[in-house]
């Protein structure tokens, strides 16, 4: 199967917040749908209580509705590079003012759990002004881990072809 580190869409957040987590560490202190078997909303829950793919759908609903800080909840110690929440949200905020990210909606499909790791699949209808100009379906995996007894996202990956069949049902 051939899996790709995401290039589009949501890579926006996880590939700029990277870059302001490295490169840029003031930045931040300057001034849908579900199929069978899917999570539920559940973004009032305490994520410690969520599986994997209610963490990932509550994850997306923040990001969708600009609510950054409750986002990080969702993310794991690696994606927050050492930032605290307030620092992380507004880089966020940048970040989806800068690349002009739109969130459409989003399907998240059941987990798939090894363990304390899980796999969850998102056809996610977004758009931005550099990498999805045109608004076309990505067909997404989040890797999550268990992080202080939450499931945390810990990467996002983009699958592409005939082989993300085996993540996406026709």
């Amino acid at each position: 199967m051939k899996v790709f580190v995401r290039a589009s869409g949501l890579s926006v957040f996880l590939a700029l917040g990277l870059l302001c987590a490295l490169a840029l560490p003031s930045l931040a202190t300057a001034g849908s749908e579900s199929p069978a078997g899917a999570a539920e909303n559940q973004d009032s829950a305490e994520p410690s209580t969520l599986a994997a793919d209610e963490a990932v759908k509550a994850y997306l609903l923040a990001m969708q509705e600009h609510r950054f800080g409750d986002a990080y909840d969702y993310v794991s110690s690696t994606l927050r590079a050492g930032k605290d929440r307030d620092t992380w949200a507004k880089e966020q905020k940048y970040i989806v003012e800068l690349a002009e990210v739109k969130i459409f909606g989003f399907t998240v499909y059941p987990a798939r759990v090894t363990g304390d790791k899980a796999r969850v699949p998102n056809l996610l209808k977004s758009q931005d002004k550099y990498l999805n100009q045109l608004g076309l379906d990505e067909h997404e995996l989040y890797d999550l881990i268990k992080e202080e007894g939450a499931w945390r996202i810990d990467q996002q990956l983009l699958v592409q072809g005939a082989e993300r069949r085996e993540y996406f049902p026709d």
